[in-house]
């Protein structure tokens, strides 16, 4: 895992300006505090998404219908994979953004096999999934091939925008994971940019490889990128970063 507070600052935070990493400072005591409220009665951020489920079923997404803020136009679910297929990992959370809430004049990337959806909002874009653990703690941040999701496909420019506006701004079903999952992007928003370039990098390594193949659903390439993460260490490392700045 990620934890080195140094190697963090160095790699990651060595450009940004001060008011960057304040917000990001800002954002990870909001994702602490939701920490610190679900754990007075002993949950934690799966559990609250889970806590009216009868039965955890592979592969189905939680809650039933995603979740969706109708201003701006962000979504996620949470879901998990057959057991053992992803070591140390009781699920992960999915996060996209609908056309409604990009920016104009972000356009889905010119592939061969596009087609339009019948409903133009319906072309929405997969940013990052977040990998937890059996205690409800986030493990890693990793992006996946277009098929996974059955998302429409924008270059990592677009996506790095489009994650600065996933915002989650209602309390339903859980004002805590809301609040966690927002700001938890934010508070990460270095790494998941580098990962979205590493996802382009990746796809174009891979289809050089395989010319044969269309590398956007072939489903021997599934995760993209990948990186562990610590919210503690991130937090030691913006606070290093300040301190240097200051």
């Amino acid at each position: 895992m990620t934890t080195d507070t140094k190697e963090i600052a160095e790699r990651f935070f060595s450009t940004l300006p001060a008011a960057e990493l304040r917000s990001m400072q800002e954002a990870g005591g909001l994702v602490i505090e939701c920490y610190r409220v679900l754990a007075k009665t002993e949950d934690n951020v799966v559990g609250e998404i889970l806590k009216t489920e009868e039965n955890f079923y592979e592969w189905d997404h939680y809650p039933d219908g995603d979740i969706y803020d109708g201003e701006s136009h962000s979504q996620f679910y949470y879901h998990a994979h057959v057991a053992g297929e992803r070591p140390g990992e009781h699920g992960h959370f999915h996060t996209f953004l609908r056309p409604s809430g990009m920016p104009s004049g972000c356009l889905p990337a010119p592939l061969d096999d596009f087609k339009s959806p019948e409903d133009p909002d319906d072309a929405l874009s997969h940013l990052v999934a977040i990998a937890m653990d059996g205690k409800g703690l986030p493990l890693k941040l990793f992006t996946t091939n277009r098929w996974v999701t059955d998302e429409v496909w924008y270059k990592a420019s677009d996506v790095c925008r489009f994650v600065s506006l996933f915002n989650i701004d209602h309390a339903q079903p859980s004002w805590p994971v809301n609040l966690w999952i927002t700001n938890l992007m934010i508070m990460f928003r270095p790494q998941i940019f580098e990962l979205l370039h590493e996802r382009d990098i990746s796809l174009a390594s891979w289809s050089k490889k395989h010319p044969d193949r269309n590398v956007y659903k072939d489903h021997a390439l599934e995760v993209t990128s990948e990186i562990d993460i610590d919210v503690d260490a991130q937090m030691r490392a913006i606070a290093m970063c300040l301190e240097d700045k200051a």
